[in-house]
């Protein structure tokens, strides 16, 4: 199931620092942002192998995660933390902020035949 991971922060007069070294437990293949969204809903789906590692470097959205019949919402509010996704989490966004930028650490290259539409 999904969990939150806190990244280490550093914050002092001059603002904050938050590294994100030694909790991503995968090799990183592939890095995206999602921005501009316009109020729509993204994903709907979930991996047969990839592991994906969550956060907002600003701005806000929320993910639901969908698993045997159990539904919870992370709300993606700080930039000093994200969300480790299993492959077999059903998760979708919404709720994105006109400045949120949401960033998506991936364990796989880009593969269409990797998604399940399917929740169940």
């Amino acid at each position: 199931m999904a969990r939150l991971i806190d990244f280490e922060t550093y914050v002092d007069k001059r603002g904050s620092l938050s590294v994100i070294d030694k909790v991503v437990p995968f090799q990183i293949k592939r890095v995206f942002y999602i921005y501009n969204v316009d109020g729509s809903k993204r994903g709907y789906h979930k991996h047969k192998k990839t592991i994906q590692l969550a956060f907002c470097i600003t701005g806000s959205c929320d993910i639901y995660i969908k698993k045997n019949n159990k539904l919870e919402k992370f709300s993606m509010n700080k930039s000093n933390f994200g969300l480790l996704l299993e492959p077999n989490d059903f998760h979708w966004m919404e709720n994105f902020s006109k400045d949120a930028i949401l960033v998506v650490l991936a364990s796989e290259n880009f593969n269409p035949d990797d998604y399940i539409y399917d929740e169940k």
